[in-house]
């Protein structure tokens, strides 16, 4: 494991992990009436935070022994194979330009129960490529093998690629950073999903400051120093509030973009 990023997995312990751990209960818990097998990931702009998302979601996923498949459908600005360590020689856009078989081309991680697809070469079209039959013929295979997809996705602002995708999903989470976007870029954002009928299950605000988290739950949990003494650490939860124009908000405190 390459990237400091993957804090559930480097740090299992840490409150950072606890709330990942949360937003997968949260998650979870979104419906109960139709199960959620493939999510996508994805902000408004850049920088926000969205591929750390996907990735330690993933994780978080796949910790509570779940098969996942993270799949970095960012063809433009890919992430996902640099925080693991991956090569990225052949991935998604072989699979839909050349009919690869994805299990071939699948990366096996460190993390029990989670594997990745890169995204590949960058293509020329990447919004036509996630549009396409075989984009929607992959995901249904997938969607049979796994029990959980998780989809790293372009933000939805500045291209199309992520309102097309989210054609195919059980749901979008949206990533918003804090002190980056705007209340008027989320919204803008939230509107573009829903006019292509996205079903948006949440808003994870990314890297709020710890003294800033007024009305959250706190929990404590015990670990031992170098010295071998048992300390108690008090470690954030996740508060679900109300956020952009009422999408459920998953505040999530302390989360590095």
């Amino acid at each position: 494991m390459r990237s400091v990023n993957l804090v559930t997995h480097a740090d299992p312990k840490s409150p950072i992990a606890e709330a990942y751990r949360i937003l997968r209960t949260n998650i979870e818990f979104s419906s109960t009436d139709r199960k959620i097998k493939v999510i996508l990931v994805t902000s408004s702009g850049s920088s926000e935070g969205k591929s750390t998302t996907a990735a330690n979601t993933a994780i978080a996923m796949a910790d509570a022994n779940r098969r996942v498949l993270l799949i970095d459908c960012d063809l433009r600005k890919p992430a996902i194979h640099r925080m693991f360590g991956l090569v990225n020689i052949k991935g998604l856009t072989n699979i839909l330009v050349e009919g690869i078989e994805y299990s071939d081309i699948t990366n096996v991680t460190e993390v029990e129960n989670l594997e990745i697809i890169t995204s590949g070469p960058k293509p020329p079209n990447p919004a036509e490529l996630l549009g396409s039959r075989r984009m929607k013929e992959f995901l249904d295979r997938v969607r049979e093998d796994y029990d959980v997809v998780i989809i790293d996705a372009p933000p939805v602002l500045p291209v199309t690629d992520a309102a097309v995708l989210s054609q195919y999903v059980d749901g979008v989470i949206l990533v918003a950073g804090y002190g980056v976007t705007t209340f008027e870029a989320a919204a803008q954002a939230k509107a573009s999903l829903q006019k292509v009928n996205a079903r948006i299950l949440g808003v994870v605000l990314n890297g709020v400051p710890v003294d800033r988290g007024g009305g959250y739950y706190y929990y404590y949990y015990y670990y031992y120093d170098e010295q071998g003494r048992k300390k108690k650490r008090r470690s954030s939860a996740v508060q679900q509030s109300v956020s952009v124009d009422g999408i459920p908000s998953f505040k999530s405190e302390g989360i590095d973009l």
